[in-house]
């Protein structure tokens, strides 16, 4: 993950420990010259997934959701503070920097979408309102099945 995402490869040493390489962390538009500064955050955080209907799942659907490498919208590599500041929010809640706020929204409804998760009414409201400032974002998504 930390390695698909670099925009400069970084090198693998001695215990796959990483040196060099670059990351744009897209949530706060800062570049990441250090992978150790970096976190790999869920579109849709574990709290928030959990409190949508995972906690209904069985043990093997909820760590296939976490672990989830087979959308690009799920998983995404972004700087520790800013994947801090998000932590466990939704939409209503939280967004990322102006620049990131559409991409944003397409990819939380595609992980939505893709689990079949479904949005309460103040994220509801949010992402609505979101939609209507991108209306050149394309949801795209692979439905998991149940």
């Amino acid at each position: 993950m930390i390695l698909a995402e670099a925009k400069l490869a970084p090198e693998t040493g001695a215990r796959c420990a990483l040196s060099g390489g670059r990351w744009f962390s897209e949530y706060n538009q800062v570049w990441v010259t250090s992978a150790s500064s970096l976190d790999v955050d869920h579109m849709v955080p574990l709290a928030e997934a959990w409190d949508s209907g995972t906690s209904t799942w069985t043990a093997t659907r909820r760590e296939a959701y976490a672990n989830d490498q087979g959308a690009p919208a799920s998983l995404i590599a972004v700087s520790g503070s800013s994947n801090r500041s998000k932590s466990d929010k939704d939409p209503a809640e939280w967004l990322p920097v102006e620049g990131y706020r559409c991409e944003y929204a397409g990819a939380w409804v595609a992980t939505k979408l893709r689990w079949q998760l479904p949005a309460d009414p103040a994220e509801r409201d949010a992402l609505t309102r979101l939609a209507e400032d991108c209306p050149d974002t394309t949801v795209t998504y692979e439905q998991v099945p149940q």
